[in-house]
């Protein structure tokens, strides 16, 4: 995947502009993203990913990552649940993905090849969501 190829350096440093420092009072939320942007890439775990991806922060930077680990472990527990990484993956945008065809691609196949039981598995609505990423991109409206 060459859209790795940065993983020494940072969302703050491939993302620009620089985000300035949080708010005193910001929430935890909004401090965790912030700090997120100054770790490299390379040493953010499941859990930041999953972070980045649901709060829609540089996507194109990291869905690459996101699809990596998810090729490997396709219901990795990031955090939540067994299967909140993928889930959160394929509810970023499609306009992120539109962007990365080729990992969307990959994720798709992932997706349809999972057995229905383990997909049964999954919290309510999760099925739906992963047919909807599986059908592939939408068409423009």
């Amino acid at each position: 995947m060459d859209h790795l190829l940065h993983l020494d350096r940072t969302l703050d440093e491939l993302d620009p502009p620089r985000w300035t420092a949080p708010a005193p009072d910001a929430t935890h939320l909004v401090r965790k993203v912030h700090g997120l942007r100054r770790v490299p890439l390379g040493r953010l775990g499941p859990a930041d990913l999953r972070t980045l991806v649901a709060q829609q922060v540089a996507l194109p930077h990291v869905l690459p990552l996101v699809v990596r680990l998810l090729l490997e472990e396709p219901l990795l527990d990031a955090y939540f649940y067994e299967g909140d990484l993928l889930l959160a993956a394929v509810e970023a945008p499609p306009a992120a993905w539109d962007l990365l065809p080729d990992l969307g691609a990959r994720l798709r196949a992932v997706i349809t090849a999972l057995p229905e039981e383990a997909v049964a598995g999954l919290p309510r609505g999760a099925a739906e969501e992963l047919a909807r990423f599986a059908a592939g991109p939408r068409s423009p409206r």
